[in-house]
């Protein structure tokens, strides 16, 4: 049974409003928590922004957004049926360039190449088809996140201490999430728990993010300095980590919010159970294990200038990647919306996915 969230929930994250004439409307993130705004995006290039500037961001929520993108992208061509399969091609190179590493916005894209090449009809039904399968995209996707929470609730417990690292909520997906997804339903059920949020630096999504939407539907939430979570779990309050994840090896090494990787170490050393909250469209089975995931660059400024005041000297060279890649020898399982895996291996991960 789907379970209903008490609570507040945020509004959805990102939906097509309209015929093929409409939008995608989406909440502009990097207003939170101060501001509750949407961005309505007409076009391909401003698709390619909002994505690149992080005004929408998470693994899933990046594949719906460069699926409705593509849409956005030939709506408004005119010609053959090769024509528009070569513009929509082209489409598909340039979103996908915004942000390489999170697997969902190559998988999202790659669909909707797929779907088209597929279908028959002239331009017009192929235009109409893409829509609706973004829209699926971002349907499943929620689906998928509920199945998380229902799959993953078990873990936390009446009293529990949950810590989590970046964002893998509601505004990290279509709806729900995937990390916070089990928080949702284990409070939906009556259990009383406790979530840490890490600050997330530089671009500080724990705080801005997690605990926004936690505060929202009435979890208790308190945040911390990522530097702190070390003294946190040694004083006992933590009983469980759980995270999200932009892409996923097939031997389990998840890539995930810079700073996961030493929360991962942290966690056991202290003996305590660390998870992974992911879609199968997070796992990327033509990657052998994590050095083979790439990791994207952010601009130095956003260490140096974050939010626009300068904490650093002008000049400084920073090192700024935007993820990290936690062996799969850290996590003790990886949640998915098919199950739990335990101990996550290639064959393990293999059966699952099928």
């Amino acid at each position: 049974m789907t379970p209903t969230i008490s609570g507040t929930m945020p509004p959805r994250t990102i939906e097509w409003v309209g015929d093929l004439g409409g939008c995608a409307k989406l909440i502009d993130q990097t207003k939170l928590p101060g501001e509750l705004t949407f961005l309505e995006i007409q076009d391909a290039p401003s698709m390619f922004e909002a994505i690149l500037h992080l005004s929408v961001r998470g693994a899933p929520a990046i594949g719906i957004a460069g699926a409705m993108g593509a849409v956005l992208g030939v709506r408004d061509f005119s010609g053959e049926c090769d024509a528009f399969l070569a513009k929509l091609d082209e489409v598909c190179d340039y979103l996908a360039s915004s942000r390489p590493t999170a697997v969902n916005l190559q998988w999202g894209l790659d669909r909707m190449r797929r779907v088209a090449r597929a279908s028959g009809g002239d331009v017009s039904a192929l235009k109409a088809t893409l829509l609706a399968e973004a829209d699926l995209i971002r349907d499943e996707d929620e689906a998928m996140c509920r199945a998380i929470g229902e799959h993953g609730e078990y873990l936390i417990g009446d009293g529990c201490g949950v810590l989590t690292h970046c964002n893998a909520g509601s505004l990290a997906t279509s709806w729900f999430g995937t990390a916070l997804a089990p928080m949702y339903v284990a409070h939906k059920k009556g259990r009383k728990f406790k979530v840490y949020a890490d600050e997330t630096r530089p671009l500080l999504q724990g705080s801005r993010l997690t605990a926004w939407e936690l505060g929202q539907a009435g979890i208790d939430v308190t945040i911390l300095c990522d530097n702190m979570a070390a003294s946190l779990m040694k004083s006992g309050r933590v009983d469980l980590v759980i995270t999200g994840a932009d892409r996923i090896a097939a031997n389990g090494d998840a890539a995930n919010k810079i700073g996961t990787y030493g929360v991962a170490l942290l966690a056991a050393a202290h003996g305590i159970p660390m998870y992974v909250a992911a879609p199968s469209s997070t796992f990327d089975l033509s990657l052998g294990d994590g050095d083979e995931i790439p990791i994207e660059e952010r601009s130095a400024d956003e260490i140096r200038r974050g939010f626009g005041l300068l904490t650093a000297p002008a000049d400084a060279e920073c090192y700024s990647p935007a993820f990290d890649i936690t062996p799969a020898g850290l996590i003790r399982g990886l949640i998915t919306e098919r199950g739990v895996v335990e101990a996550p291996t290639h064959e393990k991960i293999a059966a699952l996915l099928g």
